[in-house]
């Protein structure tokens, strides 16, 4: 549903910027700038499905429509060179996947569209004005993340309620995700709990693998041992 919703929302923006001043004037190819946080093997199953969409709607690459394509490949500090790669390239529109990546075209860039496809606190982080009208330049989806870590700890003290330590690893950096940070510093303390912000960079592919592995042996371990008091 998240993926026909962006690409129906993407399209509404392409209409609107197609859209010829007189009658007379030849249809304009748009071109699409697209920033993906990872690589290109990682994000092919996400790129067909916008291809798809795109060409279900009547768009075909390099006929109506032209898309430059840039990867970071897990690399954070990379982002800003590509979003001013696809500015210098002069696209209509860029279409990225990350708060980093929101931050760096909204440093980069007051009148170009970018749509955002996940961003944890677009509002906290100064990106939009508002959910309801972001305002400036940028536009997009968020995922929420204020509301969901209170729910998500809440819902951790309930199956564990002995717990007195909560250790919270947020995806910081370039003024992103400070805010919901200091959020959660307050919400452990109505609960008897120390709360431990484990504070970094955003990670690199194969760090966010190791993450994962972890998880899923902790995971596992908390399905065949008994709770941790």
């Amino acid at each position: 549903m998240r993926k026909k919703i962006g690409v129906l929302t993407l399209c509404a923006m392409l209409f609107a910027l197609g859209v010829p001043v007189q009658a007379q004037q030849p249809k304009k190819i748009l071109r699409i700038g697209i920033l993906i946080s990872n690589s290109p093997s990682a994000s092919a199953h996400r790129v067909g499905a916008l291809q798809k969409g795109l060409h279900e709607l009547g768009y075909v690459e390099e006929k109506s429509i032209i898309i430059d394509y840039r990867y970071a490949e897990g690399k954070p500090g990379t982002v800003p060179a590509l979003v001013d790669e696809l500015i210098g390239l002069k696209v209509d529109l860029i279409v990225l996947d990350t708060s980093q990546a929101a931050q760096a075209a909204k440093n980069a860039t007051q009148t170009i569209p970018v749509v955002f496809t996940m961003a944890n606190d677009p509002v906290g982080d100064g990106q939009v004005v508002s959910l309801a009208r972001p305002g400036g330049n940028l536009t997009g989806f968020s995922l929420l993340t204020l509301d969901l870590n209170g729910k998500r700890l809440e819902l951790l003290k309930e199956t564990f309620p002995k717990i007195t330590r909560v250790a919270f690893l947020p995806v910081t950096g370039e003024g992103v995700g400070e805010n919901a940070s200091r959020r959660l510093r307050s919400l452990p303390k109505d609960w008897g709990c120390s709360y431990n912000p484990l504070e970094r960079k955003a990670l690199t592919i194969s760090e966010a693998d190791s993450t994962r592995q972890s998880a899923q042996g902790l995971r596992r371990s908390l399905h065949t041992q008994a709770p941790l008091c």
